[in-house]
């Protein structure tokens, strides 16, 4: 079956895109490449696993960790003396005492099953002056001792020279790296450090993000040494790093290598940007930006040794030059590129006058593409990543952990979908420390520190878990529930599409010009108005099919295949008095013949008598004014609103909707508590009036977006989670499918707040009767899936009340609202095991999308994926699946989720429509080859059958008067066929 191989297409696969072939500002195709890839099936999470070779690491940086700032003849270093100037609260003297615990920092590397660990050596614990004459041993047995440990654990260190922390001596007295001095000081240390660890260290970093130390260290003095006013000093600065770092790769290759062979690099860091318009110039701009961050080291190491070109134009004379000698001793200088990302650079450490008008935005994965494209397809070893969370956060990091799951699912697509030679990726960092210029403000462990203890206890937070679990998997292995399912829905399936409302025109569209026309016969048959002529009004009864609006919207309907299709009523319109002794007659008959209509198009209506909307209450202006749902007569008069509508409608209607949504959040409990009422009173007048003679089923729609716990393997956030779904959906649930009054863990949590302002009314005796058991299905509409943590992080969007806070995968698709087709089947299994064997109808489902694209593949991904979970609920799982609706059928009612389309007036079908319709002419997704399901052909509708039915007499007569007619006219047909031969 095609649609089923479509599936496979839209769940994930994506075609592989060769890297575009290496050269100046080749990177530049980057844009064009991505903004062509398809949409969403590439933007889908990828189950998929790295190479096994691939190098799983974890890092720090001495000056964040290591502590002990005084201790064993350790110098200072400029961070040690930046800390105690200017406005800073905090300094970095302690740290995470790493000095002391190394045992702690192994148990803790072990315990991740990491392959490598990148940590930087402190140059002064080493030199405490910089210079080799300072030798400390007792400073260099402690990194012997830290190498030593991580042999034995099976952990590979990978090692930078200098990360950030001068010795104070080198910068007092030579201007630190503004001097050309620093190159052979740092040329010498770097043959200490390669002479006394090289035998036991396979990767290098010389210097760590070269950027930060000469951008925001010797420019806008953000960082140590903090030195600023001189705005040509960073680029000077960034020439001196460059040539140290090439002078420490060339004694390597020459002294080194050949017995230790180890590889060696420098670590640079870049952001992303994307172009704010779609010109050409933009695009400009946006390589521009990446050079003068990245490419400003990058370009000279890897491609010709010299600046990039825009960097030359813009800067000028301010960028020194290097000569023919230099470039040529700087260039090809890095055995691997090392990449780093997060939050040291991005949002945090760019400058606006490097983004050069452009957007800054966090993507790994089209980085790692630009560095594959720009620098000829080197191998990346991307040597620091991760984000952070705000200082108050313990062991629980949430966002940590899913800004970690994205970077790596960024990494994994780079090597599976375009062919980037990915080696490597190390999580930042392992411990909470000094974080630079934010100090303690943040957090990016993955251990917590807890800084109050005396051996700066360490625990493990859950990205750690995370991490581990990640690791010992090899990445995202698909697990059989997030395989795509086969089968098929049974034949009496509910497929249908749901609409907020419809589009209404109560003036019969034919016979309606009450204009005399004449026929030119001479002039091409054209009709000609005759001015001041009109006919007298046709004294006929309007027809139903004398209104085009109907015609037009069942026809719509009827094209995208559905058995049923579901809208709502007006309330306040059919009943604007609030009295149903006072109805609007004629809208009463539109909806008639509308639902008439429906039968004969064989589609099934379902109808809602009240639909929520937070935009307008609709409901009658009496009621409105006189209380709303909080008055205790308005369940009454929807009660006998109800009966109106099963009276007048009841014959075309099978299936009604009561409330449909109406599980608000910003409804209140004692709104809630007469909405409930309502219902109950709508469907027990059904019940006890309308169902022998009708034969139809009742009950009320909620809305039930899913809720997942942010760590499903944390009873403190699998708590928070079932609170909300109590307070969403068991709320309305439980007293109508369950027990009959409100669900116990709401009640209880309310009590404890002990507040008037959370008051839940309580069911007396005759409402818990009145309202218990008032279903015949249960229906729900479903978009979208969140997150739940008990851990706070943002207080905008925290619940105090209910003291969780909701929060997204950064993994997931968004449109406007997260993509996550398992949060439907996980709903359906709610429902199932709350209220087992209730009848369930999704009764609307779908994804908004740029009205403007006909061509809607998201909503086309959205109808295979929901479907699919919503098959695995009805064959996997045994939920009593009914029907399933999606939501909606054009953008002229309901913007940017329709299957129709509009342009001017001109109803526009897309994509999706055609495919929704594929996925219901074979009953789901059936498996390849298997025969097709056989199911009895629906019989079209005997109009004819339904008179002799209801007016035996009348419809007798009515057939034998067609009969005549048509008899007569074959006859004067033939005889006037006869008479023309004759002559």
């Amino acid at each position: 079956m095609q649609g089923f191989v479509d599936l496979f297409v839209l769940l994930g696969i994506s075609s592989h895109w060769n890297v575009a072939l290496a050269g100046p500002d080749a990177g530049l195709k980057t844009w064009g490449r991505f903004s062509k890839i398809s949409s969403p099936g590439d933007k889908a999470f990828l189950y998929d696993t790295f190479p096994d070779n691939f190098m799983w690491s974890v890092g720090t940086a001495a000056y964040q960790v290591e502590g002990a700032f005084e201790k064993d003849g350790k110098g200072l270093s400029i961070w040690d003396t930046f800390t105690r100037g200017g406005n800073r609260k905090a300094t970095g003297d302690v740290g995470s005492d790493s000095y002391h615990n190394i045992h702690a920092d192994i148990r803790a590397i072990k315990q991740l099953a990491v392959s490598h660990y990148r940590f930087s050596l402190s140059w002064s614990r080493i030199f405490p002056n910089g210079t080799r004459g300072s030798y400390n041993e007792i400073g260099t047995n402690y990194y012997r001792s830290l190498i030593r440990r991580l042999k034995e654990i099976g952990v590979q260190p990978v090692v930078t020279l200098y990360h950030w922390d001068l010795p104070d001596n080198l910068q007092r007295t030579f201007g630190g790296w503004s001097n050309h001095a620093l190159v052979n000081i740092f040329r010498d240390y770097a043959d200490f450090c390669f002479q006394t660890f090289g035998d036991d260290v396979k990767y290098w970093i010389t210097i760590d993000n070269p950027f930060v130390v000469a951008w925001h260290g010797y420019g806008t003095g953000v960082v140590a040494p903090g030195t600023k006013n001189d705005p040509d000093l960073p680029f000077q600065v960034g020439h001196n790093l460059l040539k140290a770092h090439a002078a420490a790769w060339h004694l390597y290759d020459r002294h080194y290598r050949p017995r230790q062979r180890g590889q060696v690099s420098m670590a640079l860091a870049s952001h992303w940007i994307k172009p704010s318009r779609t010109r050409r110039e933009s695009l400009r701009e946006c390589q521009c930006s990446l050079d003068h961050v990245l490419g400003w080291f990058a370009r000279p190491l890897f491609t010709d040794g010299d600046y990039p070109t825009c960097m030359k134009e813009r800067l000028g004379h301010r960028l020194p030059s290097f000569t023919p000698a230099e470039s040529q001793q700087i260039r090809g200088t890095a055995d691997f590129f090392a990449l780093s990302h997060g939050a040291v650079l991005s949002f945090h450490l760019i400058n606006d006058s490097l983004k050069f008008g452009q957007q800054e935005e966090l993507d790994l994965r089209m980085l790692l593409h630009w560095v594959s494209a720009e620098y000829d397809r080197p191998p990346i070893y991307v040597v620091q990543s991760g984000w952070y969370v705000l200082g108050n956060t313990k062991t629980e990091d949430p966002r940590h952990m899913y800004y970690l799951k994205r970077f790596i699912v960024e990494a994994l697509k780079s090597i599976k979908y375009d062919g980037v030679n990915v080696i490597g990726y190390t999580a930042w960092s392992l411990l909470d420390g000094f974080e630079w210029h934010r100090e303690y403000g943040i957090r990016r462990g993955l251990y917590y520190v807890d800084f109050t203890t005396p051996d700066l206890k360490r625990e493990p937070k859950t990205s750690a878990t995370f991490y581990r679990k990640l690791i010992q998997r090899k990445g995202f292995p698909q697990l059989p529930e997030d395989r795509a399912a086969q089968g098929v829905f049974p034949c009496d399936f509910a497929w249908g599409v749901s609409a907020n409302s419809i589009q209404v025109e109560t003036t019969p569209s034919q016979f309606a010009d009450p204009h005399v026309y004449v026929w030119n016969v001479s002039n091409k048959g054209e009709l000609r108005r005759l001015e001041g002529y009109e006919a007298p009004p046709p004294r006929r009864t309007p027809h139903c099919a004398d209104y085009a609006t109907i015609r037009q919207q069942v026809e719509e309907i009827r094209q995208v295949g559905v058995s049923h299709f579901h809208f709502s009523l007006n309330w306040s319109s059919l009943v604007p008095t609030g009295r149903v002794a006072q109805p609007n007659s004629t809208l009463l008959g539109y909806y008639r013949c509308f639902t008439r209509l429906l039968l004969q198009a064989n589609v099934t209506p379902v109808v809602t008598l009240w639909h929520h909307t937070r935009q307008r209450t609709s409901l009658p202006a009496p009621l409105y004014q006189a209380g709303r749902w909080l008055n205790r007569e308005t369940p009454q008069a929807f009660a006998a609103y109800a009966r109106l509508c099963y009276r007048e409608l009841g014959s075309n209607v099978k299936l009604w909707i009561t409330l449909n949504e109406p599980n608000d959040e910003e409804v209140g409990y004692a709104e809630g508590h007469q909405m409930l009422r309502a219902h109950a009173l709508a469907w027990r007048a059904y019940d006890r009036e309308f169902r022998q003679a009708q034969g139809g089923q009742v009950s009320l729609a909620l809305h039930m977006d899913w809720v997942e716990p942010a760590f499903s393997f944390s009873r403190e956030d699998v708590e928070p989670a079932h609170r909300v779904l109590d307070f969403r959906i068991g709320w309305f649930s439980e007293p109508v499918f369950g027990s009959g009054d409100y669900p116990v863990g709401m009640r209880s949590w309310l009590r404890q707040l002990n507040s008037l302002e959370y008051y839940l009314p309580v069911f007396n005796d005759e409402d818990r009767q009145l309202v218990s058991g008032t279903y015949d299905f249960f229906a729900l509409s479903h978009f979208s899936t969140e997150l739940m943590t008990h851990a706070k992080e943002d207080s905008y969007s925290y619940s105090t009340m209910l003291e969780v806070q909701p929060m997204i995968d950064t993994t997931w698709i968004m449109s406007p609202r997260p993509v996550v087709p398992w949060g439907l089947r996980k709903a359906l299994n709610w429902v199932q095991e709350r209220y087992r064997g209730v009848p369930v109808y999704v009764m609307a489902n779908g994804v908004q999308e740029d009205p403007a694209r006909f061509n809607d593949s998201l909503r086309v991904y959205y109808l295979y994926s929901y479907i699919n979970e919503a098959l695995k609920a009805y064959t996997l799982d045994g939920v009593n699946l009914k029907g399933y609706f999606i939501y909606a059928l054009s953008d002229e009612r309901d913007p940017g989720f329709g299957l129709y389309g509009n342009v001017q007036d001109e109803t526009i079908m897309k994509a999706s429509l055609s495919h929704y319709r594929n996925i219901i002419q074979h009953h789901g997704f059936p498996l390849q080859g298997a025969p097709a399901q056989q199911c009895p052909r629906q019989q079209q509708p005997c109009l004819g059958c339904r008179v002799l039915a209801k007016r035996p007499v009348m419809g007798f007569l009515t057939l034998v008067g067609s009969a005549v007619l048509i008899t007569l006219g074959l006859i004067v047909y033939y005889t006037a066929k006869r008479h023309r031969e004759y002559y």
